[in-house]
């Protein structure tokens, strides 16, 4: 079953970008899954199984 992620959601993820941060936040949706970081700003962009797998929690909701 799959997660339901919006754009606009702040989640975090289990390991800490290089930066330190743990929490990002999602700006693209799709058979991909982009996060920007909230301390540094940097985009990535992630599978959707890979983003599922390294999910932790979803901090904000984006009503």
């Amino acid at each position: 079953m799959a997660i339901e992620i919006k754009v606009g959601d702040v989640v975090r993820l289990c390991k800490p970008h290089p930066c330190g941060s743990y929490e990002w936040e999602v700006v693209r949706v799709g058979a991909d899954i982009g996060v920007k970081c909230l301390k540094c700003q940097r985009r990535i962009l992630l599978e959707r199984s890979t983003f599922e797998r390294r999910l932790k929690t979803i901090v904000g909701k984006n009503d």
